[in-house]
């Protein structure tokens, strides 16, 4: 049994480096949003100050590692193989539950997950061990409910007061530098240093330094016992360098920014760090303390009292630990997926929204519109005039392709940091994740940056995140109590069913992510256009940029159409009602696609000259305008399919099966030839294709002539016929509309 135990303990710490590879994919955020974001140094510095702050805090943690071994359940109570039990169903939810939410690019907080897995796990094993006792054990001597109720609490307070606090400091600021700030720098910029730097030092102490062993001695007590001189003598020493500083022409919000990256990355492995192997190391201290007894006591008899003892964590384990963290992080595409959502809801810019819409954005933006006007009309003309002055937008200094300013990023890292100094200092267990994904979007609302363009785009994806918190908690809570019950009642048949499970959900959320992935490139290659269009000052160049999008936009659009119609007709004539499905699944990808492909047009008409833009600019819009025809005729002709079979209705005829594959076969051969035409930009054979598309439509006529002769003779289902019927009707449409599409292209594409 001793030997079984030892391969689980290996087992957990194999988990140990998934969970932190996917928990630092989730948490980069919290540190490297502000930096990216705004650009403040290359990409490659960036990520080389947040690999020192994590390896830094991964090798001077703290003792946090005691929330794991007590800080939910109260071991004394507990067997060690009961203990097993639950952090093996801990570590599955836990790899399983941070992946899902990599995949998706939400930002969710480990921490939160930990504690709900801790709790729903526990709370599976207290419930048998009640039972089992005859109501000599009680909940309360099992588990530490306050804890959860502590972090629930955490959770709104962090949301409140990151957001509130982020609104008003930007805002201050922004009055203060304008979004010109190398303007007004030389009156402010020394004080503004200092305190950013002071903050900083003081985030750092207190949060990232206060438990490390490393600080002890003479040296701990000095600093601690005389805090206040020390953040006065760091504030008057960083203003008078970040002045100097200022005047040897240093940019001194880039290193306010990268200080408070270092800070932040350190923190965030000195004291998260619990999250992703706490429990493992529960597991190995269990085992070792099971083999201290040499044999005197089994598994199912051996009380885990040594539990409640102070973690004494291996410094090996900490470097380990260290190095999967600095490889996930530099390594980790999903990182960059879940930074990329933080930054685009804090954008200055206009551009692609990752979200859509809800009611409940709809309702605040109105409500927030009718509160901004009253508020306005009181205030006197005067002075909301200099305000408007000071949120100049046109003024902005942007680096080269960032999302927004240095001020707000300046704003972001420092304030993110002292709250989360501040709510440790006062015992309150602020997620890291929540302040700084909140101080964000508060300093992004104070910065206009949410536009009456973009607000509902951008408060539907603030919202989506919150929600995915408190999804975080449920569902950590109730996957983690399942899981653990079933391991405990069916032993290792169970135990390797969980596994098997949870490797399937972990290789299925990867072939979905990389679905995602070919979907976010199509974006990205539509940003790209838009940045060269907005970049370019030669109208010639415009042009050639915006016909070369158009033909790989509508080339694009053909060859979608060519696979979806082929995949809609066979599933529906297979009665494959999976298939089907996921053609109207990937047709309303393709339609939400093809809007924001929309915005590239109006952006490139603006870019052409007058004269060419009212000529060419139409035949584009009309371009698009059939693009979206052929992918809607498409849909018409699902839609019916799928309800057909989904009905179990009776299947086609094989004289429609017949008919209709032929000219299925035809107008793809259609299709796959105009995608080639456009792409290939030779249209010499446009006289063939029409008149082959007039053959098509003919040929599809007489189908229709054929089937109301069935009809007229009474022959077959009614029900049948008229989804037969509506294929024919809209398959005409498909090679109508893909015929006029030619004939744009060719005219918007000809000089």
């Amino acid at each position: 049994m001793e030997t079984f135990y030892l391969f689980l303990v290996i087992f957990l710490f194999i988990l140990a480096i998934f969970d932190l590879s996917v928990g630092v994919s989730n948490d980069a955020v919290n540190f490297l949003n502000s930096a990216i974001g705004s650009k403040a140094a290359s990409f490659r510095v960036i990520m080389s100050v947040a690999v020192i702050g994590i390896f830094v805090g991964a090798a001077l943690s703290n003792g946090m590692m005691d929330i794991a071994r007590h800080g939910i359940y109260q071991p004394q109570y507990f067997y060690f193989s009961e203990i097993m039990c639950i952090v093996l169903a801990v570590m599955l939810t836990d790899v399983v539950l941070l992946d899902v939410f990599n995949s998706l690019g939400m930002p969710t907080s480990t921490t939160v997950s930990l504690v709900f897995e801790l709790l729903g796990g526990t709370v599976a094993l207290s419930l048998i061990k009640i039972y089992n006792s005859d109501g000599a054990l009680q909940f309360g001597d099992l588990l530490n409910t306050d804890k959860a109720f502590t972090v629930i609490l955490a959770i709104f307070l962090s949301v409140a007061i990151a957001f509130t606090f982020g609104a008003v400091v930007q805002y201050i600021s922004r009055l203060i530098f304008t979004f010109n700030y190398k303007k007004h720098a030389n009156y402010f910029i020394g004080i503004f240093g200092g305190l950013a730097a002071t903050a900083i030092l003081y985030f750092m102490l207190i949060k990232g330094l206060k438990e490390s062993p490393f600080l002890e001695g003479e040296l701990k007590t000095a600093i601690y016992s005389h805090t206040n001189e020390v953040v006065w003598g760091a504030f008057i020493f960083f203003t008078i360098l970040m002045q100097v500083l200022h005047w040897l022409k240093v940019n001194v919000f880039k290193v306010v920014i990268l200080l408070g990256t270092f800070a932040l990355a350190l923190a965030f492995a000195g004291n998260d760090l619990v999250n992703f192997i706490g429990v493992p190391l529960v597991g190995y201290s269990s085992y070792m303390d099971l083999l201290a007894q040499n044999g005197a006591t089994t598994p199912d008899t051996f009380l885990m009292d040594s539990l409640l003892e102070p973690a004494k964590t291996p410094w090996y384990f900490l470097v380990g630990a260290g190095l999967v963290m600095v490889i996930a992080l530099v390594t980790s595409k999903k990182a960059h997926a879940v930074i990329k959502t933080s930054v685009d809801l804090a954008r200055q810019s206009d551009g692609s929204e990752n979200f859509g819409t809800s009611p409940v954005a709809r309702v605040l933006v109105r409500t927030c519109n009718n509160i901004s006007r009253t508020v306005l009309s009181v205030i006197p003309p005067r002075t909301k005039d200099w305000i408007d002055s000071r949120f100049n937008n046109n003024e902005i200094i942007l680096e080269d392709k960032a999302s927004f300013d240095l001020v707000r990023a300046s704003v972001n890292v420092v304030l993110s940091g002292l709250l989360i100094a501040v709510g440790t200092s006062l015992k309150l267990p602020l997620s890291t994740t929540y302040v700084a994904f909140m101080v964000a979007m508060g300093s992004s609302l104070a910065d206009r940056a949410w536009g009456r363009e973009s607000a509902v785009y951008r408060i539907t994806g603030v919202l989506s995140v919150i929600g995915g918190w408190f999804i975080t908690a449920g569902a950590a809570f109730t996957i983690c109590f399942l899981a653990a019950l079933v391991i405990y009642l069916g032993g290792i048949a169970a135990m390797v069913g969980v596994v098997a499970l949870a490797a399937y959900m972990l290789v299925r959320n990867q072939i979905l992510y990389k679905k995602k992935l070919k979907k976010e490139a199509m974006q990205e290659e539509v940003d790209s256009t838009i940045s060269k269009l907005r970049e370019t000052t030669d109208k010639r160049e415009a042009l050639s940029l915006f016909r070369e999008h158009s033909r790989g936009e509508l080339c694009n659009v053909l060859n979608f159409a060519s696979d979806t119609f082929s995949r809609s007709v066979r599933g529906f004539m297979d009665e494959n009602l999976r298939e089907l499905r996921k053609v109207m699944a990937a047709i309303e990808e393709e339609k939400n696609y093809l809007k924001q492909v929309k915005r590239v047009g109006t952006l490139g008409v603006t870019q052409l000259e007058h004269d060419i833009a009212i000529d060419k600019g139409l035949y584009y819009y009309q371009g698009n305008d059939f693009a979206s025809e052929i992918v809607y005729s498409i849909r018409r002709l699902t839609e019916p399919s799928k309800e057909h079979v989904d009905n179990h209705f009776s299947p086609l005829s094989d004289v429609q099966k017949a008919d209709f594959g032929k000219m299925t076969d035809l107008i793809v051969s259609f299709l796959n030839r105009s995608a080639e035409m456009i792409e290939s930009n030779d249209y010499h054979r446009m006289e063939d294709m029409v008149n082959e598309s007039a053959d098509l439509f003919a040929k599809l006529t007489l189908l229709k002539k054929e089937e109301l002769k069935r009809i007229q003779g009474q022959t077959g289902s009614t029900k049948v016929s008229m989804v037969y019927l509506n294929m024919v009707r809209e398959a005409q449409n498909v090679v109508s509309f893909t015929a006029n599409l030619l004939k744009v292209s060719r005219k918007f594409q000809k000089e």
